[in-house]
């Protein structure tokens, strides 16, 4: 059964998936232009994006999302080149995140926080982005359950996942550089 509210919920019980620790910015998901146009169409006057550079930090973290394309990482983020990614502030909270959750509604939020904590490889097969502190993760120990509580089925992953490849730039195939 869905559950709307673990989310809020693991926002009471302390650090959430919107919060990074301070000095991890750099190896925040990047923000395309297409996610950027469309979050700012609902809150045009909230900022909350930031350059940052593509640090070696950054690529090895995209590398380990995208095994097997790093030819394709390294064009779309070159080393010494800059993306956009969503502000946080001093403590590391996303300027997005209000007390009740995410301000931005749901359909135009980034699609690496729609698919969080899923993920999608080459293959197609789901992993999970195992997350210490995702109540919805210690709540739920079978991916079948995590689904359902978060509500999201998998081939509504698998699409939210093909979305955000198009929108990051990678292509529908696996470049093996």
């Amino acid at each position: 059964m869905s559950d709307p509210f673990v989310c809020a919920r693991c926002a009471e019980k302390g650090k959430t998936c919107c919060e990074l620790t301070p000095g991890t910015e750099e190896v925040c998901f990047p923000v395309s232009d297409y996610e950027r146009e469309r979050i700012l169409e609902c809150a045009p006057d909230s900022g909350g994006f930031v350059l940052q550079l593509n640090s070696p930090l950054f690529i090895e973290n995209l590398l380990k999302l995208f095994p097997g394309q790093r030819r394709t990482v390294k064009e779309l983020f070159p080393p010494g080149g800059m993306h956009y990614r969503l502000e946080v502030d001093s403590g590391g909270k996303c300027l997005f995140l209000g007390s009740g959750g995410c301000v931005i509604p749901k359909e135009a939020r980034p699609l690496y926080c729609r698919l969080f904590p899923f993920w999608t490889d080459e293959s197609g097969r789901i992993t999970l982005l195992e997350v210490e502190s995702c109540l919805a993760q210690q709540e739920n120990k079978t991916p079948g359950k995590l689904f359902k509580t978060l509500g999201i089925s998998q081939s509504e992953v698998r699409e939210l996942h093909s979305q955000l490849r198009i929108a990051w730039g990678f292509a529908a195939h696996v470049d093996n550089g």
